[in-house]
């Protein structure tokens, strides 16, 4: 029986307010070790990797609505998509390599949220990382989702302090046009790699998994809704909210990502400063340079956006095992019936708070996890652009052709840049 009108009309009338998976998955790609390979990228080529955010920009928006179609077409996220039409050994490929990735870019923004309170205030970073890391696990069990969501909103606003800091200092804006624009470098191995490392932690694997969940997730939270496959009337006020929303908040995530290479080219570059390894490294280097009002802009919006990430790459990790192998999942459900699924977010958060405390660099980790990013996104992507042109997936919406050329136009310029940097590398055995 089709939903009544009611339900569509609503969402017609607001989908301003219904923006969500989309803007919050673009706002969660600039996380403290987003921040770090940008920062990296502007104090060590200047303005030479400007143009890599403008190139990333059409090619986010396609991958990410593919995930997000297949989500709220479905009903399923991509783990359970891929378990239902693909080899178990690829599900388990996938699956493993996004836990691992994911874990390193918890354990780096958790330390780097740390570091950065301990920049203004002072104190043991250790001690700030493990309450970060609590307080965001519990967030995420014990407030509803429909709630914690509009938390998760309202952070996103915390971005907004690297597009602030980047209006205290000087800017020569005829050479960032020309730079944006023009694609310039050395074209060197760490010129190379760090373009990888821009693609890897911009179009990342955690990020296709959480928006096609989140999609799922509002849409069994709204009793109107069904999956369009079953519902097919109610797609057109849905797949153009997702269009808007996927733009908005792509468009977000670069905008920010822009502006933080920028403001550390023309502050740490202009000034000698070429290695930054970590998000509060760059914004201690910022503030015999840029002041101390750019200092606390930087540092405050590393750990709005760390508490933004952490759990998003988490929930990204708990919904992937949990559709690989059949378990009750959704921050909608209270803890005790989804046990494994919050387990996983509490294994993930806690064993990043943990490794905190070893041996293991977490710069080195934190940086070569954007480059393994970029290299297991290809066949991830891969993955992704087959279901999305199945029926047996998809149904009667299968992507356009103009959706599917560019989606596989950010497949091959992912696989691309993973290319490049393999050959650049052996040239130097």
């Amino acid at each position: 029986m089709p939903d009544s009108p009611t339900s569509v009309h609503s969402v017609e009338k607001s989908w301003l307010r219904k923006l969500g998976p989309g803007l919050i998955t673009g706002a969660a790609d600039d996380d403290p070790s987003g921040i770090a390979t940008y920062s990296q990228a502007g104090a060590q080529f200047g303005f030479g990797t400007l143009w890599t955010v403008l190139l990333t920009y059409p090619l986010m928006v396609g991958i990410q609505m593919v995930s997000a179609r297949i989500g709220r077409v479905s009903g399923h996220g991509l783990a359970t998509n891929i378990r239902r039409h693909y080899p178990a050994w690829l599900l388990y490929a996938v699956v493993g390599l996004l836990l691992i990735a994911n874990t390193i870019n918890i354990a780096a923004d958790i330390s780097a949220m740390g570091e950065a309170l301990k920049l203004i205030v002072g104190g043991p970073a250790q001690l700030y990382a493990v309450a970060f890391g609590v307080v965001s696990l519990l967030l995420q069990v014990f407030i509803p989702y429909r709630r914690y969501v509009r938390i998760l909103k309202w952070l996103t606003l915390g971005l907004l302090a690297y597009v602030a800091t980047a209006f205290v200092v000087h800017i020569p804006w005829r050479q960032v046009i020309v730079s944006t624009l023009v694609p310039g470098g050395s074209w060197s191995t760490g010129y190379v790699t760090t373009v990888v490392a821009i693609f890897g932690t911009t179009i990342s694997p955690y990020l296709f998994f959480w928006q096609a969940s989140q999609e799922v997730e509002d849409q069994l939270g709204d009793p109107l809704t069904k999956p369009l496959i079953e519902a097919p009337e109610q797609a057109q006020p849905h797949l153009r909210r997702i269009r808007i929303d996927t733009c908005i908040g792509m468009g977000f995530s670069n905008l920010v990502a822009f502006f933080i290479i920028l403001t550390t080219a023309v502050t740490l570059h202009l000034h000698g400063i070429t290695e930054i390894e970590t998000s509060a490294q760059a914004a201690q280097a910022l503030r015999p340079i840029a002041g101390e009002f750019a200092f606390m802009l930087f540092s405050a919006g590393i750990i709005g956006t760390g508490l933004l990430a952490i759990p998003v790459l988490a929930g990204s990790s708990a919904y992937a095992m949990a559709g690989a192998f059949k378990w009750k999942n959704s921050l909608e459900r209270a803890p005790m019936r989804a046990k494994r699924f919050y387990g996983i977010i509490a294994i993930s958060t806690l064993l990043g708070v943990a490794l905190g405390f070893t041996a293991i660099d977490p710069i080195k980790a934190l940086y070569w996890s954007a480059v393994i990013n970029g290299v297991i996104s290809v066949p991830i992507m891969v993955v992704i652009m087959l279901m999305a042109v199945r029926p047996e997936v998809m149904g009667q919406f299968t992507i356009s052709k103009k959706l599917a050329l560019l989606g596989w136009l950010a497949t091959a310029m992912m696989g691309i840049a993973v290319v490049a940097m393999l050959v650049t590398l052996l040239r130097l055995r």
